[in-house]
Order: C-alpha cells, then sequence, then structure tokens
C-alpha cells in the first residue's frame, strides 16, 4: 500500500462522524493490501428483544466495511460508489463483546465488485457471511 495504514484508518473513522456508523459505534481497525477490518461493540442497543446481536447490525456493519473498502481501493476521484445488493448468512448469536466485519473483494470488476464480508467475534468464530455487490458510477 503506498497511502500509510494509519491514514487510510483515520480517514475512513473520519467520515463515521454523524452517520450510523457513528450511531452503532463502528470503527475502522485494520486495512491490508487487499481487505478492511471495522469492529461493533455489541451491547443492548444493538441487541434485539431475546439479548443476541440484531442481525440487521450484522448487515449494517457488512455494509459499511464493504462501502468504506471500495471507497479505499477504488478510485472514488472518477466513480460513486453505490451498494447494489447485500445478502447475509447468520450463523451464531452473540451476546457482548465486539464482532469485527472483514471485507474482501471476490470480484474487482470495473463496474461492478463483489465483496465478501465475514464478521467474526472476539474469538475468531465465524457469526455471519455477508456478500456485498456494489457499482461504480462515473462522476460527471
Amino acid at each position: 500500500m503506498s497511502i500509510p495504514k494509519e491514514k487510510i484508518l483515520a480517514s475512513c473513522n473520519a467520515i463515521c462522524k454523524n452517520t450510523l456508523m457513528e450511531t452503532l459505534e463502528i470503527s475502522f481497525v485494520d486495512v491490508g493490501e487487499d481487505y478492511l477490518v471495522a469492529r461493533m461493540p455489541v451491547t443492548s442497543k444493538v441487541h434485539q428483544p431475546d439479548g443476541v446481536l440484531h442481525g440487521g447490525a450484522m448487515v449494517a456493519l457488512a455494509e459499511s466495511v464493504g462501502s468504506a473498502a471500495s471507497h479505499t481501493f477504488l478510485d472514488t476521484d472518477k466513480f460513486f460508489i453505490r451498494g447494489l445488493e447485500i445478502s447475509a448468512n447468520h450463523v451464531k448469536s452473540v451476546k457482548d463483546g465486539y464482532v469485527y466485519g472483514t471485507a474482501r473483494f471476490l470480484h474487482k470488476g470495473r463496474t461492478t465488485q463483489l465483496w465478501n464480508i465475514h464478521i467474526t467475534d472476539e474469538d475468531d468464530n465465524l457469526i455471519s457471511v455477508v456478500k456485498l455487490t456494489t457499482i461504480a458510477l462515473p462522476k460527471k
């Protein structure tokens, strides 16, 4: 990566102000050549009524990290990035701690991109598998 890791993470975290990401306390914690990681605390404000992490909160984490990864790894000076489709399979429940979303390209096309996002707990147990499709639209 030509841009320092700390600068990328600071930029990703700065754009979260006054957004859903700030409300859910999502923060970007790691980036590499082909991935971006965000984390979210699991507290009562992201629980469903029976006290476990709400699936919608996991999808919000996944879309947040996938969209930020698109902005990190694509040329956003020339393109707007928008989400087209998201699907999630939740495989395990979580009641507390943190969950981590790691976004990696499955397909990096000129127009469409397909992201694989694994959500894990603090012990690296798989919690959810999410696929996100984004599109790069030319700026006019």
